[in-house]
C-alpha cells in the first residue's frame, strides 16, 4: 500500500514521495491506537476524511495566491525545488525552460491542469547541462540518413510519416524460393527494383520532402535500394521512429500517419519552415531539429545535455520534478510557507476545530492532528 501511495505522489506531484510515506506511518500509527480503544474503523475513516478537509481549508486560508503570469514567483517556486537536486548550480538555466515548457502547452488564463506528455524531453550526451535548450519544434532523437547522399537541411519541408514498409514484399510465413536461372534471378531483382521505385515516386508526387519511417519488427522497414532511390528524389530520410513517439509527433506536426501507400495524400502531411540535421556540440550524435511549424499543436521538445549518461540522467529527472512544481500552480493557484509552518498551523487549527465536535469523532480528529 505504501509503495502505491509513493507511486501515486510521484504521478500527481512529482515530489514528496518520502514525506508521504511518513505522513502515512504516522496516521497508521494513529489508526491503530484508536483501534486499541475500541473505535470502529468507519468512524476513523470519516472523521479522517473530515479533518483531511478541515485541514485543505485551513491550508488554502493561509496560502498566498500565485498567478501564473506572475514569471517572479513562479520562477522562485522552482528554483526551490532545484535547491535539493545534483544540478542546482545549473538552475539559473533549468528553472526557466521548466515554466516555458509548461505555460508553452496551457492557456495559462482558463487551464486547470497540464498533460506532461506534451512536453517530449529528448537526451543526448555532450555539452553540459547549461547547454539544455526548449525547442519550440519536434527534435528527434536520430539523425538524417546520409548513406545513400540524402540531403540533411530542407527549408519548406512537407513531412510525411509512414507505417509500412520501403522493402520488397514478402510472405506472412517464413519461406524460402530457391532460384537457379540466372534470367529469373535478374527479373526477380529488376521485379523489385521496380516495386520500390514505383513507392518512391508515389510520396514523391504528393509533394512529400521530409519522410519519418516508423520502425518495423516484422521485417525490414527500408532498404539501401529505397534510400538511394529517395535521395535521388531530394527527399530527407529520419528512420526507426519509435512507436510511442508517433502521437506526439502526429500532434505537434498536425499530420496524419500513413499505414499505406495508397493513401498518400498531400492533406496528410505536416509543414515545418526548417527541418536541418545538426551535430551535438562535443558528441558525434546528431538530432533532427524542425521549427516553424505552420499550426503546431501545444507540444515543446527539451533537448537535454550532458557530460555524460550519469549527469544527463539527474538532470531529466529534477526537471521533470520541476515540470511538476508549475503543474502543482496550475492545478492549484497558491503558494505557502515552508520550514513545517504549515503543518504546525494544520495542527493548531484541527487541535482547536476538535474542541467543538463532540465524542469519538473528537477523539479521533486530534489523533489525526497529532500524526
Amino acid at each position: 500500500m505504501l509503495v502505491q501511495l509513493s507511486k501515486s505522489q510521484d504521478i500527481e506531484a512529482g515530489d514528496g514521495t518520502t514525506g508521504i510515506c511518513v505522513i502515512a506511518g504516522s496516521l497508521l500509527q494513529a489508526c491503530s491506537e484508536l483501534l486499541s480503544k475500541g473505535i470502529h474503523p468507519t468512524v476513523i475513516a470519516d472523521s479522517f476524511k473530515q479533518a483531511a478537509a478541515k485541514a485543505e481549508e485551513v491550508l488554502i486560508s493561509i496560502a498566498r495566491p500565485v498567478d501564473l503570469l506572475d514569471r517572479a514567483a513562479v520562477l522562485d517556486s522552482v528554483n526551490t525545488c532545484f535547491s535539493s537536486k545534483v544540478v542546482h548550480n545549473n538552475a539559473d538555466v533549468l528553472a526557466p525552460i521548466a515554466v516555458d515548457a509548461v505555460l508553452g502547452v496551457i492557456d495559462p488564463l482558463t487551464a486547470t491542469n497540464v498533460d506532461l506528455n506534451d512536453i517530449k524531453m529528448v537526451k543526448q550526451v555532450g555539452g553540459t547541462v547549461d547547454d539544455t535548450e526548449l525547442v519550440h519544434g519536434l527534435v528527434l532523437e536520430r539523425g538524417a540518413k546520409h548513406t545513400a547522399g540524402g540531403p540533411t537541411k530542407i527549408e519548406n519541408a512537407k513531412v510525411a510519416l509512414i507505417q509500412f514498409c520501403l522493402s520488397a514484399p514478402k510472405t506472412d510465413m517464413e519461406n524460402n524460393v530457391v532460384v537457379s536461372d540466372y534470367a529469373a534471378m535478374d527479373r526477380i531483382l529488376r521485379e523489385e527494383r521496380k516495386y520500390i521505385l514505383n513507392l518512391c515516386k508515389k510520396i514523391k508526387k504528393s509533394g512529400c520532402n521530409v519522410l519519418l519511417i516508423q520502425k518495423s519488427i516484422l521485417r525490414d522497414a527500408y532498404n539501401d535500394l529505397s534510400l538511394h532511390f529517395l535521395a535521388k528524389l531530394d527527399i530527407m530520410v529520419v528512420t526507426d521512429i519509435e512507436r510511442n513517439d508517433v502521437d506526439f509527433i502526429s500532434r505537434t506536426l498536425r499530420l496524419q500517419p500513413i499505414a499505406h501507400v495508397d493513401h498518400f495524400s498531400p492533406d496528410k502531411l505536416g509543414s515545418a519552415a526548417l527541418a536541418e540535421e545538426v551535430t551535438i556540440a562535443g558528441s558525434t550524435s546528431r538530432v533532427v531539429k524542425m521549427t516553424g511549424i505552420v499550426n503546431m499543436g501545444r507540444t515543446v521538445t527539451v533537448l537535454m545535455r550532458g557530460s555524460n549518461k550519469l549527469v544527463l540522467d539527474e538532470a531529466d529527472r529534477s526537471l521533470h520534478d520541476a515540470l511538476c512544481v508549475v503543474r502543482s500552480l496550475v492545478k492549484k493557484r497558491y503558494l505557502i510557507a515552508g520550514g513545517g509552518s504549515a503543518e504546525a498551523e494544520i495542527a493548531l487549527k484541527l487541535t482547536q476545530w476538535s474542541k467543538t465536535l463532540s465524542g469519538v469523532k473528537s477523539y479521533c480528529v486530534r489523533a489525526f492532528a497529532e500524526a
